[in-house]
């Protein structure tokens, strides 16, 4: 994996945000991607520590998704809010994360991310449908460390 300069264009950041809005537009749910070089924790509590420092444990319906990249560790995580956590499949974010590491193992990480951005969105649309008076909660901008 390159480092997180090259990791990503500025088009596939913007088409990564794009797939973030088409995402989160029929669900409550919260979507955010975080990308840095390399955690000196492990991977899994690095990605809960920034999920808590986004903010996304804030949301009103306990709805936010976290994907976190480890550029050059050749990590990354998805966790989920207590809110979808409860209720999404068990294999859920097993299955959520081969898609995006198919992706990932031919370096095409941009689909990757995007693909794995409307599995999650799909589930979030299933159990969180979007209301009438739901607002944005986060931003949808990718996030660097």
């Amino acid at each position: 994996m390159p480092e997180i300069e090259e990791f990503l264009t500025p088009i596939d950041e913007q088409e990564i945000v794009a797939a973030i809005k088409t995402a989160e537009k029929n669900t409550s749910g919260e979507i955010r991607v975080h990308i840095e070089n390399f955690s000196k924790k492990n991977h899994y509590e690095r990605a809960l520590e920034v999920f808590f420092l986004l903010e996304m444990d804030k949301t009103k319906n306990q709805n936010g998704v976290l994907i976190y990249v480890a550029v050059h560790d050749h990590k990354f995580v998805i966790c989920g809010d207590k809110g979808i956590n409860d209720v999404v499949p068990n294999n859920f974010w097993e299955s959520t994360k081969n898609i995006m590491q198919a992706h990932f193992k031919q370096s095409n990480f941009k689909q990757g991310l995007i693909d794995g951005i409307l599995k999650a969105g799909e589930e979030l649309k299933a159990h969180f449908p979007w209301q009438v008076d739901d607002e944005n909660e986060l931003s949808n901008q990718i996030s660097k460390g």
